[in-house]
């Protein structure tokens, strides 16, 4: 409670050094013709002018309003610049990536002091360091070598099928295939890392890992909820953590200072972040030093003379670190999510689930498992994929973009330091390239002028585990759907639930709330077949 009362001092302080700071620099800067914007204030900007709920709706909204694919908003003298056309996206972040490939610093999260997440892949400044980064990932995740991944992708996709089985006979099923979901695909990326297998979901490495990436998402929001409503974020002990990324002023204030119980909570999280890397990545040089290592990426760059040969030892291991958790955090939750939309799109299109199992059965036969190497064989099923990314997608916000050098764009200052964001939500729905954008339909994708949604970023910040993700989301989805029915709830009339799916609340990767479905087999021969499936198999070389 102290606490709390404490921190009105410091937002008053915040906020009084803030708008100083602001006058002083609107005094000295000359006017720049900024693009289309809602009205603002003095001060404060259009701290009011963005409505409360979902940012991707809002920002869509506010484009529309004004009838312009870009949005300028200033907020407390951060200036942003939404992005909410597929043209206006690609002329900045792909033709002019050199100008648009730098990431804002997000105090709670970036910062040496609180989180310290600062040198993390993601989100790591346009530098040396994030290039040295992409070399990595580029050199193991590209179109060539991602292909040595996929025994073990088909591997962990069995496994979910059987650890599946038993939630078909739960009438509230979403919990339980959350976690199996979130589980598998886990232990995938544990394995693709350090070569680390997890026995279950109690396993430390696979805790502590998930455990930081959550609070990674926490940390780094910086949504207009945070902002607009700061009487709930002064009182509510789980925001009051992030006004921090609203003043970055407070980082000055001393730890004793009523009000800062966020620096003791960032102090943890940090402690907790650095021993979810550095345990695995002591665990796997272990491995290597005694020859015991299974096939893994980072094996193989400790073992790797050349790729790192520029730096020092203690560098290596800290650039190694980041590796290994952006693969767990760069594709568990992003694909774990992805499996709960695609669970929610064939329960509520039950026709395209029908004429997806269709294909299944007509190419491999009625009671076959696939493999990834029957990808460019289901046509059918990868238009569906890029449907439900199309209508659910992860990132609706994408990862914001910051601008490191003055640019005109369509006459339009756009000022260093400016945040840029891809709004992939109002692209995806835009009716200029996707007619009736709210009806679900993989047939569109047979007109190839269609494009595919932007769910994996623009520019060099593309994510560089695309065609891994392609793989990931290919098996999965093809083996659930060979052996498994989606369906709506009954209720004791006999009439079906239909299940709303909504977002849980603002953040990079947006989940679903918990919706209303049941599944079972498709038949006995399938629930045989899942009972049956080669789970055993060895992961194929990587190197």
């Amino acid at each position: 409670m102290t606490d709390s009362l404490g921190i009105y001092p410091v937002v008053f302080i915040s906020l009084t050094v803030l708008l100083l700071r602001r006058c002083w620099h609107l005094a000295r800067q000359p006017k720049a013709r900024h693009p289309p914007s809602p009205k603002s204030l003095p001060f404060v900007g259009n701290l009011f002018s963005v409505p409360p709920g979902h940012e991707h709706v809002a920002f869509a909204k506010i484009g529309e309003k004004l009838e312009s694919d870009i949005v300028y908003l200033e907020i407390l003298g951060q200036k942003i610049l939404v992005l909410n056309s597929a043209k206006a996206s690609s002329d900045l972040l792909d033709k002019r990536s050199a100008l648009y490939s730098d990431r804002p610093s997000i105090p709670m999260l970036t910062d040496p002091s609180l989180m310290n997440w600062s040198r993390a892949v993601t989100i790591t400044g346009y530098n040396d360091a994030w290039r040295s980064y992409r070399r990595i990932l580029n050199n193991w995740l590209n179109r060539r070598t991602v292909t040595r991944f996929n025994a073990l992708q088909g591997q962990q996709a069995r496994l979910l099928l059987q650890r599946l089985l038993d939630a078909t006979k739960h009438t509230q099923p979403f919990q339980d295939v959350h976690d199996e979901l979130l589980f598998t695909i886990g232990s995938l990326m544990l394995q693709v890392a350090y070569g680390y297998e997890p026995q279950s979901p109690q396993d430390r490495f696979f805790k502590e890992a998930q455990l930081a990436f959550q609070r990674a998402l926490l940390a780094g929001m910086q949504t207009s909820e945070d902002v607009l409503d700061l009487s709930d974020a002064m009182t509510n002990h789980g925001t009051q953590d992030f006004l921090v990324n609203v003043f970055p002023a407070m980082l000055r204030i001393p730890s004793w200072f009523p009000g800062t119980g966020w620096k003791r909570i960032a102090n943890e999280w940090r402690v907790q972040q650095e021993r979810s890397k550095s345990d695995p990545y002591e665990w796997v040089k272990t491995q290597v030093a005694t020859g015991s290592d299974r096939t893994s990426l980072l094996g193989l760059l400790l073992q790797d003379h050349e790729l790192l040969s520029e730096l020092d030892p203690k560098e290596r291991d800290e650039r190694l670190k980041e590796v290994g958790v952006i693969l767990f955090g760069g594709g568990t939750d992003t694909t774990s999510t992805f499996l709960l939309n695609f669970i929610a799109a064939m329960v509520l299109n039950p026709h395209a689930q029908a004429r997806a199992q269709q294909e299944l059965d007509t190419v491999l036969g009625q009671v076959k498992l696939p493999s990834i190497s029957d990808r460019e064989r289901l046509p059918y099923i990868r238009n569906l994929i890029d449907e439900v990314l199309r209508m659910y997608p992860i990132a609706p916000l994408a990862i914001p973009h910051m601008c490191f050098q003055d640019d005109v764009y369509r006459g339009y200052n756009i000022e260093k330091g400016t945040i840029v964001m891809g709004n992939v939500w109002a692209i995806s729905r835009d009716p200029h390239h996707y007619e009736n954008p709210e009806e679900f339909n993989p047939n569109r994708y047979l007109d190839t002028s269609v494009p595919r949604p932007p769910v994996f970023g623009w520019g060099r910040r593309k994510c560089p585990g695309i065609y891994f993700a392609e793989a990931s989301v290919f098996i999965n989805v093809a083996s659930l759907l060979s052996v498994f029915t989606f369906f709506k709830k009954t209720n004791s009339s006999g009439e079906e639930i239909v299940p709303q799916i909504e977002i849980k609340h603002n953040a990079i990767i947006v989940e679903p709330k918990p919706f209303e479905f049941e599944f079972r087999p498709r038949s006995e021969e399938h629930r045989q077949l899942i009972l049956g499936a080669d789970v055993d198999k060895e992961q194929a070389p990587i190197g």
